[in-house]
């Protein structure tokens, strides 16, 4: 599965967000998403497999938290795009105030 497919699907991307706080058990993933643990599980191992969370075992926990180069591959790829969006928006904020 690609990178973009990994991000794609809501609950993973909400996931992340979880995991940006710092590394967490999968029991606490499940109680802070609603969704069950095999549900958690198995967006863990998509998300495992584009490279985008690393696992830890502590005794028998496992713990998650992201990993950094796959993400840093995504900023790069999306770095064209915000200088293309901060142009537009700007364009928009000029015509805007020449509007008033």
């Amino acid at each position: 599965m690609s990178l973009f497919d990994a991000i794609a699907e809501p609950s993973r991307r909400q996931i992340l967000d979880l995991l940006r706080a710092g590394e967490r058990p999968a029991g606490e993933l499940v109680h802070l998403t609603g969704l069950s643990q095999p549900g958690v599980s198995k967006h863990l191992k998509t998300l495992r497999k584009a490279g985008l969370v690393n696992v830890r075992v502590d005794g028998q926990r496992r713990l998650y938290r992201l990993e950094a180069g796959e993400l840093a591959a995504l900023d790069a790829w999306l770095k064209p795009f915000r200088s293309f969006w901060s142009e537009r928006l700007d364009a928009l904020g000029d015509h805007l105030e020449k509007e008033q």
